[in-house]
């Protein structure tokens, strides 16, 4: 079952009489249950194709069906309703409320959510979520009072309350060592084998490697699309030496 389709999406971004084309004609198709890593250096489009998946910004032409609907043709409180029904956020950074609890981060998108749920329905929801990422026991705690590995449980929960059908991660070890990466990493497989389609963009080829299918992207095309036999982020736990880096994922042990 597809997801996510786009059709010869472009982005330009305009300035005066400046125009710079992010993404000059891309085709690609999300499907069902897949873990895949868009991979790309700084520039290749990337950000800007996840922010077009996301409905965070619209193409400047092509088409975009998520769940058979052309999105790319909807208005601002039906992109925003999308965003907060159908889609999942993760990003660099965790972007959480600071004197705010773990819980009531998590309560956010419920809150806003067009379902008109209880509270007694969000305290339900939110709590399950944080169990989810192991953190049921860390519900009252706030962003200072938690490890960045667990903020970014917490975000990841937070995507995950409104249930969607697909989690869009940007950069979501970006910010975190490479033992806690591995740890969220495994999350991310944990969840892909429940069901859930995660696509993530990184720019570390060793974190890439857990996905099974690895897109790259350069000067705003894609120039390659392949799928991979992931690596396993358990048996990689469970072969870790508290190495400074991540040079033995890379080794294959």
């Amino acid at each position: 079952m597809e997801i996510a389709v786009l059709k010869d999406i472009t982005r330009v971004y305009r300035s005066g009489k400046l125009s710079v084309e992010a993404v000059r004609g891309i085709d690609l198709t999300v499907r069902a249950g897949e873990f895949t890593s868009i991979m790309g250096a700084s520039g290749s489009g990337k950000s800007t194709l996840m922010n077009i998946l996301g409905c965070l910004d619209k193409p400047t032409s092509g088409s975009y069906m998520l769940n058979g609907e052309d999105v790319s043709k909807f208005n601002k409180d039906k992109l925003a309703s999308v965003r907060n029904q159908t889609l999942g956020f993760v990003f660099q950074s965790f972007h959480l409320l600071p004197r705010t609890s773990a819980l009531e981060n998590v309560e956010l998108p419920l809150i806003y959510s067009e379902k008109n749920l209880s509270w007694k329905q969000i305290h339900k929801m939110a709590k399950e979520a944080l169990e989810i990422v192991g953190l049921g026991d860390r519900v009252k705690h706030t962003p200072n009072e938690l490890s960045g590995g667990q903020q970014q449980r917490v975000a990841i929960a937070r995507a995950l309350v409104s249930k969607p059908g697909l989690l869009l991660a940007d950069e979501p070890t970006g910010n975190l060592d490479s033992r806690t990466s591995l740890e969220l990493i495994e999350l991310f497989q944990r969840l892909n084998r429940d069901g859930l389609t995660v696509l993530m963009v990184t720019h570390e080829p060793d974190v890439a490697r857990f996905s099974e299918r690895i897109v790259t992207l350069r000067d705003g095309l894609i120039r390659s699309d392949k799928k991979i036999e992931p690596r396993d982020a358990v048996e990689a736990l469970t072969n870790w030496k508290d190495e400074e880096d991540i040079e033995l994922i890379n080794e294959g042990y």
